[in-house]
């Protein structure tokens, strides 16, 4: 029923009407519209007060220059054509008047009359229909808030064992590469990397099972919320169809000239209020507020190791003082997407295929080649090597 505004640049997915708690808005929307209605009263009260004010000066303007001009040397129709102002002006006063009273008695009644009606109060609870819309909406979102919570807490978990699991890979990498330790320590330390990827797994097995439950549970919860919201619609329309009569009824008061500069005004004003569409208007809140706002189904989520930045801008010299070139270099495969963040950084996406030209360094970055024959640094846990 106000200004359509501007919608807020946030993640879509948050700010959903499926998410836990923003029905709140079209619960809100019932007490915004009972204010609105008292603003409407208050906006025309006023207006009724300027038409009021307006007639008495035309009367006084009127009166007072008549009895000037009566005293003036004019006759004839340059006489009649000076006082047939005055006497438009008494007649204007009139109407004005009567537009002053209609606003009040036969408007402003007719709204304040409707309001009490359309809004009837629950004890200790406001506005009735804004007490049925919380209660509904909360009971069907109730088990679906809970399934969430348990769909976050799962997703945790196996981020968390994805980490870990990394963790013991790069120990392991490490153990393999140091001669000098002993078969029993490396053992070990394989031992644990086998464990850690079992658990990996485990804990991946449980979130698919809590990602299902969200799944299987989603059409019901929707039914649920949509019989509620529709409800809630139907309410909102017939306050906006009332409110579309009011203002065309107002308008019948106020269009009052045959003035072909204030008809250009009037009609356009007409034009304005006969275009007002439950429909479009309807439509819009649903997309923007309700059921039709795009939202971001939960899915698995993979976990992305963390890129190591260099503690250094002087990679690129070192690089090339002690790690040799690779005559043709090694093909690898990116596992992840990545994009550069610095100029000498190269970008591409999870599966693309190109050429390593230098090993490893301290740091762990490596120097490769795009097929567009860009060369750039980029994390060496974000590859691995084409098996030919």
């Amino acid at each position: 029923m106000s200004t359509l505004p501007r919608e807020p640049h946030e993640d879509s997915r948050m700010q959903s009407f499926w998410m836990p708690g923003n029905y709140e808005r079209t619960v809100r929307r019932t007490d915004q519209s009972f204010h609105a209605c008292k603003d409407i009263m208050a906006c025309f009260n006023e207006r009724a007060n300027v038409e009021k004010q307006y007639a008495q000066q035309l009367s006084e303007w009127g009166s007072k220059w008549k009895a000037i001009v009566d005293a003036r040397p004019l006759y004839g129709s340059l006489m009649r054509a000076w006082q047939c102002f005055f006497s438009s002006a008494e007649r204007l006063s009139i109407l004005h008047s009567s537009i002053s009273q209609s606003l009040v008695t036969e408007e402003g009644d007719r709204v304040k009359s409707w309001q009490k009606d359309t809004f009837p109060k629950k004890i200790f609870c406001g506005f009735r229909e804004t007490h049925e819309n919380e209660t509904g909406f909360a009971r069907a979102q109730k088990p679906w808030a809970k399934r969430l919570g348990k769909l976050e807490k799962a997703r945790g978990t196996y981020h968390k064992a994805c980490h870990k699991e990394q963790i013991a890979i790069d120990r392991e990498t490490q153990a393999k590469e140091n001669t000098v330790l002993s078969p029993e320590k490396l053992k070990k330390i394989q031992d644990a990397r086998e464990k850690a990827s079992e658990e990996k797994d485990k804990v991946r097995e449980k979130y698919e099972k809590v990602l299902e439950d969200v799944t299987s549970y989603a059409p019901r919860y929707m039914e649920e919320m949509e019989a509620i919201f529709d409800q809630s619609q139907e309410e909102e329309r017939k306050r906006i169809s009332f409110l579309k009569q009011a203002f065309l009824s107002i308008h019948r008061h106020l269009d009052i000239t045959n003035n072909e500069s204030v008809k250009t005004v009037y009609s356009e004003l007409h034009h304005t209020l006969t275009s007002i569409s439950e429909a479009d208007d309807l439509r819009w809140w649903k997309n923007n507020h309700g059921p039709g706002m795009p939202t971001d189904w939960p899915t698995i989520e993979e976990w992305i190791p963390p890129v190591k930045k260099p503690k250094n801008k002087k990679r690129e010299k070192k690089g090339q003082k002690d790690k040799p070139v690779m005559i043709g270099g090694v093909k690898v495969r990116a596992l992840y997407n990545y994009v550069g963040e610095e100029s000498d950084e190269l970008s591409f996406k999870a599966g693309e295929v190109f050429l390593k030209v230098e090993e490893e360094d301290d740091q762990g970055w490596c120097k490769g080649m795009l097929d567009g024959g860009k060369d750039g640094f980029y994390p060496a846990n974000y590859v691995e090597v084409v098996v030919q």
